[in-house]
């Protein structure tokens, strides 16, 4: 009641209950995912649901590595009562302050710590579900003004307190979450990932020795965004922010002007925020929130999950992903260059590595607008793409030909999340700030390819057919592909989640793609002679035509069926 139903913008019920945070112990994916997972290594869905269904974690229904023990609670996933008990790991600055109220204790986070810090508990590093959950019941939070406290007393007869905790509005505390390593594997001297020795504990802890299956709160902390932020004129990332963009928070829960609970317009002691932060927690997944009202059934209106509620997450989403990219085309010769601008704090894409997939769409169209070419066609009735003729910003992950020899399965590139220590590919645009050596040492680099430091775009250059006269360029996103999905549902030999997710994935379009961004160049005739569409012709040129001596194909400049004496003319009669 007290934080819902009063405005779809920011009741702080009304943005989270749509998120993927809220579904993501009821996401058919993740259950599906899961299955495979505890097929792989028995019991290893624990450490995933330490993420995805904390309350079950800490109330001790997780020793199954499935959601046997869950109750209904447990699948509201990372909800309100976890996140505002959390407790920053560090002492310092950013630790909690309690409310100035008589019998509160002012400075409530030692009591916490100590006793951990005492066993030796304290969490190295970011990620993998670290958190430290303060035991008593109480509301953190990153306001130290809340007029009136309404929790009063907890199960136990205690007070509910109001507290103020910095680390709410840090990346550190998005951290806890979205740095995912693998602890069975450790980094070698060569750069590689051994399998540690069965039923024993990782060697030193570190996140940075483990297999980095995810990095998007390390890609943040190595980008400008972490240190000077950046700001963007055209206001995009929403909200009422004034000043640059600079944490997680600032972006995928942006700041509206507001109240936290149904009483902030009721007047005097309650007041409108500037800074009432969305908890919409926007991000890239556009289709799970739908699936799993279908699943809910004629439950899903009392989880919270409405039809217009839905509506406004997918809307909110697309606006997300259109807000991370920008898109700028130039003809150079007898080219088109594709240039895609990572305009996010983090990698584009970023995060779950599965099925996630980016790339350039193109076509090329002639004087009377009809399609003559097409590069990275995608069939929206069979979820197919075409990837050979373009750009496929993505991540693939694998085993080793001893893990794979151990685990019984092909080595090389797989979906086999739980069994994966190897990176065959990583071509996702870094954000602003990148530097190969801080993203080395914090195991998401490039891989397979190669991007300057600093550089935060990434350029695709495509032959212009000769009879084009415009070409309109298409950067999609797309949450799951066919080939996870088909992994997914094939892979299952323990029970329905994989065909209950490729059915939900085929009901809601089959992960239909997001267009990130659009734009359309009028192209002016390029010199056929400059084979090379470097601008000029020259030697690299003539050499071009040599080797296709006597042959078809684009150095047949007079279009006479085989490259001779008069192609050669024509080149030489352009050169300059």
């Amino acid at each position: 009641f007290c934080h819902s139903d009063y405005s779809p913008t920011f009741a702080p019920f009304d943005t989270w209950v749509t998120s993927m945070m809220a579904q993501s112990a009821r996401d058919p994916v993740w259950h599906a995912a899961l299955a495979v997972a505890n097929q792989d290594a028995n019991l290893s869905g624990e450490f995933c649901i330490r993420c995805h269904a904390p309350g079950a974690w800490l109330g001790e229904r997780s020793a199954t590595g499935t959601t046997a023990e869950f109750t209904n609670d447990d699948l509201d996933g990372i909800n309100c009562h976890f996140c505002h008990r959390a407790v920053n790991p560090e002492l310092g600055k950013f630790s909690a302050v309690g409310y100035p109220i008589e019998g509160q204790d002012p400075n409530p986070d030692p009591e916490v710590l100590s006793p951990l810090a005492a066993a030796g508990l304290i969490p190295e590093g970011h990620g993998n579900a670290r958190y430290i959950i303060d035991p008593r019941d109480v509301r953190r939070g990153p306001f130290s003004d809340v007029p009136i406290n309404f929790h009063g007393s907890s199960f136990w007869g205690e007070p509910v307190w109001l507290i103020t905790s910095p680390f709410h509005s840090k990346s550190e505390f998005c951290g806890t979450c979205h740095d995912v390593s693998n602890p069975v594997f450790t980094k070698n001297a060569a750069g590689q990932y051994d399998l540690n020795a069965l039923n024993t504990q990782h060697p030193t802890q570190l996140p940075s020795q483990m297999f980095p299956e995810q990095r998007t709160y390390s890609e943040w902390k190595n980008s400008t965004f972490a240190t000077t932020g950046v700001e963007f004129a055209d206001g995009r990332f929403g909200g009422s922010l004034t000043g640059p963009m600079k944490s997680c928070q600032d972006c995928h829960m942006p700041d509206q002007v507001g109240g936290g609970c149904v009483f902030w317009d009721t007047g005097d002691p309650f007041f409108t925020r500037q800074n009432m932060p969305a908890h919409s927690m926007a991000g890239s997944n556009t289709w799970v929130i739908e699936a799993v009202a279908y699943q809910a059934g004629g439950d899903a209106e009392s989880l919270g999950l409405t039809p217009e509620r839905i509506q406004n997450a997918k809307a909110r989403t697309v606006q997300m992903l259109r807000d991370a990219s920008d898109l700028a085309l130039t003809q150079e010769g007898s080219k088109l260059k594709v240039r895609v601008t990572n305009q996010g704090g983090h990698k584009l894409p970023s995060g779950y590595p599965e099925g996630r997939r980016m790339w350039v769409n193109v076509k090329f169209l002639n004087a009377a607008g009809v399609l003559v070419a097409e590069r990275g066609a995608y069939d929206l009735s069979s979820a197919t793409l075409i990837t050979d003729d373009t750009k496929v910003y993505e991540a693939r992950h694998g085993s080793s030909p001893e893990v794979a020899a151990a685990a019984g399965i092909p080595a090389g590139e797989n979906f086999h999340l739980t069994l994966a220590n190897t990176k065959f590919k990583d071509n996702r645009i870094p954000p602003r700030g990148f530097t190969n050596a801080a993203f080395a040492a914090d195991g998401c680099g490039p891989v397979n390819y190669t991007y300057a430091d600093g550089q935060y775009w990434d350029d695709t250059l495509f032959a212009i057919p000769a009879e084009a006269t415009q070409a309109v360029v298409t950067l999609n996103y797309q949450t799951s592909s066919r080939e996870y999905m088909e992994f997914l549902r094939d892979t299952n030999t323990t029970d329905t989640t994989g065909q209950t997710a490729f059915d939900l994935w085929t009901m809601f379009g089959k992960s239909a793609p997001v267009d990130m961004d659009t734009a359309a160049l009028t192209l002016v005739p390029a010199n056929p002679a400059d084979l090379n569409g470097d601008g000029s012709v020259n030697g690299a040129d003539l050499g071009i035509m040599l080797g296709g001596w006597g042959q078809p194909g684009p150095t047949d400049l007079n279009h006479d069926g085989t490259t001779d004496g008069p192609d050669l003319g024509m080149l030489l009669g352009s050169w300059g």
